[in-house]
């Protein structure tokens, strides 16, 4: 396990080389989206959305966020939602928008570790309940696209981020920490049941 400085957007040898158990620590720009952003990237391929994705990472997350007097938006809260409703897109988005992964939490799917394969790319798991602290590494908000179409938990927010904190969970070879605990929680099971 290392800890790795990713620059946004991302060299793609750097995705390629990180394995599960790394810390990641993202500097850039991440672009949200959630179950109807997935869902209108696969079934409508918005050519608008190529240029904030390309290189990056698409966070699964519905922000909270506080529009200031002068127009401008606040992040208040920016906790990971769960993962495993964008299974039936996300192969398709990596690949069609090159992405260099996603952030969510709790994993994904065999779906997914095939796309995450087949591109080089990487899953991110941000911790969950921390949603205020996460949003202290956005340092600012630059846009936000498709808001009045699908409204503000499931809209393209695009942030610059610090230092944002994530642990590589899911990688290019195919390796999943959660399947690995899957595994080895049912042998403990089985072991149990059978008094060993």
């Amino acid at each position: 396990m290392r800890s790795v400085r990713i620059d946004l957007p991302a060299d793609r040898d750097l995705i390629r080389s990180l394995r599960v158990g790394d810390e990641a620590h993202l500097y850039g720009r991440i672009v949200t989206g959630r179950d109807a952003a997935h869902k209108l990237l696969v079934e409508q391929k918005p050519d608008h959305v190529r240029d904030i994705l390309a290189g990056t990472f698409i966070y699964h997350c519905g922000p909270v966020i506080r529009k200031e007097p002068d127009g401008s938006y606040k992040v208040t809260a920016a906790g990971p939602t769960t993962s495993i409703r964008e299974e039936p897109y996300q192969a398709q988005v990596l690949a069609d928008y090159g992405l260099a992964g996603a952030i969510g939490k709790g994993g994904m799917g065999e779906k997914t570790i095939k796309g995450l394969v087949a591109t080089g790319s990487v899953y991110l798991h941000a911790v969950g309940g921390v949603a205020s602290l996460l949003a202290k590494r956005i340092t600012r908000v630059v846009e936000v696209r498709l808001l009045e179409e699908l409204g503000a938990p499931e809209a393209f927010w695009v942030f610059e981020v610090q230092d944002f904190p994530a642990l590589v969970t899911m990688d290019s070879t195919g390796a999943s920490l959660h399947q690995q605990v899957r595994d080895r929680s049912k042998a403990n099971f089985d072991r149990i049941l059978a008094g060993g």
